[in-house]
């Protein structure tokens, strides 16, 4: 059970459980909270009073009166913490201040190479987060931690990539460990998609509890959102859709007896190969992007059937998981609808009809924010956990 999931104790304070109410961002009297909860008034102040000592809430004006003296709303306080959120990519990074809201207060993205190395990269990160604090204004709150997203397979419990294919030298690397020489808070670390499934799910689909995000760059992934909760599975492997062998079909362009795995095709490393066979000039995933935007008819058509292709692994991902929406995202998804339309083709051709009845598939309307986003908000869940805010104003109250 995760700590969110935990159920109120008569032996705690309860203020962690309370403070949860406050998280839909609706402002809320002591009298809201006695019928919502069904506890003696006495309770509910002594708690909304720690909540307030701490912090963690703050006034939100007065509600209508109705005899006597207005009643004091309060709420949740976004600024009582701050969050630095980074997307570690193959190519670039981007590193971000938030609130514990998920809102962005100041950003920068700079290009580098992820294969340099763990520490000259998370260096780099350090200080990129440091110049940004320093630019922001005073009085903004405290760093409560850090939320990174890497692009290759996190065993989440430790934070440490676990043979990542485009990580050399990132294998089982401490990366909490060595952010904390810097800032000494809980720093989580997780796959690049898995963030990026809860950035697109919190601020575009708040409303949806089945939701896929799958990136197709450099390499391929998907996140996996089933019942509200982010799924990584036992060690943090799930998603993993890029080695996942294609089945072979009437539009494959490999022959059929060459078993081949999805990122080997449809990725934008993949992609650029298969143009240079042709004889055009392209080495990276921006180059496919660049040809296809300037309507070179083979990058077109080697685009859609990438999508054909990631299609043929998402029709079965349908199948079994039976989302509501697809989001497809990365730099080669951002190229044009040609990824969409051929994913759209073969998924919607190959799934069963009760799963597609009501499917969703479309394109990400966050873009490249939402990892840091995503980064953001797996922090501010961890940290405003039940458990957490227990601890956290007990701390405070002595």
């Amino acid at each position: 059970m995760s700590d969110a999931e935990r159920p109120f104790s008569s032996a705690s304070t309860g203020a962690g459980d309370m403070f949860q109410l406050f998280l839909d961002g609706q402002a809320r009297t002591k009298a809201d909270l006695v019928h919502l909860t069904g506890l003696a008034r006495s309770t509910v102040s002594a708690r909304v009073d720690a909540l307030l000592a701490a912090g963690l809430l703050m006034a939100a004006g007065e509600a209508a009166s109705t005899g006597g003296r207005p009643p004091l709303r309060v709420a949740f306080n976004p600024r009582a913490g701050l969050v630095i959120a980074v997307d570690l990519g193959a190519s670039h990074a981007t590193v971000a201040i938030a609130d514990l809201g998920g809102r962005i207060l100041a950003s920068t993205t700079h290009p580098l190479d992820i294969a340099s190395g763990p520490e000259p990269v998370l260096d780099r990160m350090l200080v990129e987060a440091q110049g940004l604090l320093e630019d922001l204004s005073t009085g903004r709150g405290t760093i409560v931690g850090v939320g990174i997203g890497v692009p290759g397979p996190v065993e989440h419990s430790t934070g440490r990539p676990y043979n990542p294919p485009i990580m050399p030298g990132w294998d089982r690397f401490d990366i909490p460990g060595y952010v904390q020489r810097t800032f000494d808070v809980p720093v989580l670390v997780d796959n690049d998609v898995n963030v990026l499934a809860l950035g697109e799910q919190t601020t575009s689909f708040p409303d949806t509890t089945d939701l896929i995000f799958v990136k197709v760059a450099t390499g391929i992934g998907a996140g996996i959102i089933a019942g509200g909760q982010l799924q990584r599975g036992a060690q943090g492997s799930a998603g993993d859709m890029g080695h996942v062998r294609v089945p072979h079909s009437a539009e494959s362009t490999h022959p059929a007896d060459e078993e081949r795995d999805l990122e080997d095709l449809a990725s934008g490393s993949a992609i650029a190969a298969s143009l240079r066979a042709q004889g055009i000039d392209a080495e990276t995933s921006r180059d496919v992007t660049e040809l296809v935007r300037a309507g070179n008819t083979a990058a077109i058509e080697a685009l859609r059937q990438a999508g054909r292709d990631v299609g043929e692994v998402l029709a079965t991902v349908v199948n079994l998981l039976n989302p509501s929406i697809v989001v497809l995202g990365g730099s080669i998804a951002r190229a044009g609808e040609h990824l969409l339309a051929g994913v759209r083709e073969v998924v919607y051709r190959r799934s069963i009809p009760l799963a597609t009845q009501h499917l969703a598939i479309v394109q990400s309307p966050t873009g490249e924010r939402a990892a840091v986003l995503g980064a953001a908000i797996m922090v501010a869940r961890e940290v405003l956990s039940p458990v957490n805010v227990e601890r956290y104003v007990s701390v405070r109250s002595r």
